[in-house]
């Protein structure tokens, strides 16, 4: 054991939330050395799973339901992690280091993590609860969507021109389906990517039967007989529709943590070490809201990357190491024949300029966005084994002349 008893057999760790983040923690706990207890709860009756298969290979059906899992099954027993299903815990005490399950029972800790993730942010119209309106979150979401979509055929309005509404939209098209996405802004992705970006992914869709309709707001669902069959928008027009899924974004789930009297603010606050206001109390993943030590600004993303990274650095900070969790922000994503891999700092993109590096026409390049002289973001779509240079790139903070990042000839491992 180190000095203060952080890996005595006589210590209890407790993770709440079995999804990548909970995994991802308990994985790195048993990596270190930690040989006391460890007990993950999950909401869920699965074992922990990643999500991005839900609105892609598993959702289309190209994969089984094993491929979306964390581990294997036997994993969990075979590390000592014991693993609950099925149980929400509703209670948490910080004072007296107590959490109370939905079954009653009481269980001690030592030190916590939170990873309790995000819920769909949930569309207040008359019509919303009827059959045939979808969110997507869960596997349970994801194989009604399945069912229902890949026989084809089906008239589909989404809600909602994010990427999960955008990559069901081009999984739905793919299988056969007809196509609408109602879009509140002008340009989809925009607040991600950008315009002129965004208007990239409002051609593809165009180019493969996808029918976006911008600068339009959900009024309301109708049916028959408890069943959709339409979205009116402003101005009355009924879309006929026999799905509509609803993807309007996600709310942190920070109910618990709230309750503690733990720091909230767009999420659980916490420090570069994913530290809460709470010495024993750490955040991971989807709710916390992390200070990020590059770039001197908070941070919270919903991305795969951040759950499977930030649970890591978090276990190995309930150790009582040393962590700074300053991972650079990357997701992915594919729709139809692009698949684009983005890394970088959001909030420094925002009013960069943005260099292309490639064949913007044939959909295969890199962006680059530049502040103050450095690259703070890229790109790359339908270019691959480049992500690593792109983010050391980013990491580097480097001048960079503009002309050279978009010259092809120039190795980017170069600059």
């Amino acid at each position: 054991m180190d000095a203060n008893g952080i890996r005595s057999k006589n210590q209890k760790f407790v993770i709440v939330g079995a999804g990548l983040a909970g995994a991802s923690a308990a994985e790195a706990l048993r990596a270190e050395g930690f040989d006391g207890r460890i007990r993950l709860i999950g909401a869920e009756q699965y074992r922990p799973y990643i999500r991005p298969p839900l609105s892609k290979d598993y959702l289309s059906g190209k994969d089984d339901l094993d491929s979306v899992f964390v581990h294997p099954q036997g994993w969990y027993a075979e590390n000592g992690v014991d693993l609950t299903t099925g149980e929400r815990v509703v209670g948490l005490d910080a004072n007296t280091h107590r959490l109370t399950l939905s079954s009653g029972e009481s269980v001690d800790y030592d030190r916590l993590l939170l990873a309790t993730g995000s819920s769909p942010r949930v569309l207040s119209i008359a019509g919303a609860d009827l059959a045939d309106v979808h969110y997507l979150r869960t596997i349970d979401h994801s194989t009604a969507l399945r069912d229902a979509l890949k026989h084809g055929g089906k008239r589909v309005v989404v809600i909602g021109s994010g990427w999960i509404g955008m990559e069901v939209a081009a999984t739905a098209r793919t299988l056969g389906n007809e196509v609408t996405i109602l879009d509140r802004g002008a340009i989809p992705l925009a607040s991600a990517v950008g315009d002129e970006l965004g208007r990239m992914f409002a051609e593809l869709h165009h180019q493969n039967g996808v029918v976006l309709r911008t600068s339009v707001t959900a009024d309301s669902i109708v049916g028959i007989d408890g069943h959709a069959t339409g979205v009116v928008i402003d101005g009355g027009e009924i879309l006929p529709a026999d799905l509509v899924l609803i993807g309007i974004g996600a709310v942190p789930n920070v109910e618990l943590a709230a309750s503690a009297g733990l720091d909230i603010d767009n999420g659980i606050l916490v420090s570069a070490s994913l530290q809460t206001s709470d010495p024993d109390i750490f955040a991971a993943g989807d709710i916390a809201n992390a200070y990020h030590p590059v770039i001197g600004q908070r941070l919270r993303s919903e991305h795969w990357a951040n759950a499977l990274n930030s649970g890591g650095a978090a276990g190995r900070s309930m150790l009582g190491q040393e962590v700074s969790y300053d991972t650079i922000p990357y997701f992915y994503t594919d729709q139809f024949d692009l698949g684009m891999e983005y890394s970088g700092y959001g909030p420094l993109a925002a009013n960069a300029q943005v260099v292309y590096r490639g064949d913007r026409v044939a959909r295969e390049f890199v962006a680059f966005w530049v502040a103050e002289g450095a690259v703070v973001a890229g790109m790359n779509v339908n270019v691959w084994d480049v992500n690593e240079s792109v983010q050391a790139l980013i990491r580097s903070g480097r001048t960079v002349d503009p002309a050279e990042l978009a010259n092809e000839s120039i190795p980017l491992d170069s600059l």
